[in-house]
């Protein structure tokens, strides 16, 4: 199963965000496969960039884990369980803390990220999904558990992008519960909807990504 995304020239975002964007979905679909050396002047000459860009990207690949000493290293089935494992855990732990201590404006944009999800087109649908994950992850306020979650970003985009472009069933529902109870204030059925939640979305993703 491979996911692709094109990206078009947006002089609106910058390149070294572009680029990272590029190669880490080369990555993801296997058009750079595992053991591939990464060159910065053949990618940046593909990509019609500078080297400092794409050196910024190599960068940030590294701290996610896809790429180590300049060569790829694609996530095996297991890496994914294991590192989602993880996300479960502290992501469950984080929409706890949400239902004690989001105030009233974060609780508007938590829903406002909800009815996104319904309305918008996929690009739309990926930015909410991103951004309601954010709000709650960010609510633990323990910046350990916040970089952990950040280094595992290409991994939850693998996840969020199968999710939203194979339409899982139910998926916005679910962040309307999770919504709802950590506007109830009901720290422990948030934590449980957000783990039932993730664990749904890594059943999916392993079943597409084995087929």
């Amino acid at each position: 199963m491979e996911v692709k995304i094109v990206f078009k020239s947006d002089r609106s975002r910058p390149a070294a965000r572009q680029s990272y964007e590029i190669i880490r979905d080369r990555i993801l679909n296997g058009e750079l496969s595992a053991g591939t050396k990464i060159v910065e002047e053949k990618i940046a000459a593909e990509l019609g960039v500078s080297r400092t860009p794409v050196r910024e990207s190599i960068r940030r690949l590294e701290y996610e884990g896809l790429i180590v000493n300049k060569k790829v290293v694609k996530p095996t089935e297991k890496d994914l369980r294991n590192m989602f494992q993880v996300r479960i855990l502290l992501e469950g732990y984080s929409a706890q803390c949400a239902a004690s201590y989001l105030n009233e404006n974060e609780l508007n944009s938590l829903y406002e990220c909800v009815e996104m999800g319904r309305t918008g087109d996929i690009e739309e649908i990926m930015i909410a999904n991103e951004r309601f994950h954010e709000i709650i992850v960010n609510a633990s306020n323990n910046p350990v558990m916040i970089d952990i979650i950040d280094r595992m970003q290409s991994t939850i985009y693998l996840f969020r992008k199968t999710v939203v472009f194979y339409q899982r069933p139910h998926l916005i529902d679910e962040h309307e519960q999770i919504y709802q109870a950590i506007k109830a204030r009901d720290s422990q059925k948030a934590q449980l909807l957000m783990k039932n939640h993730l664990e749904a979305d890594l059943n999916f993703c392993l079943h597409l990504i084995g087929n």
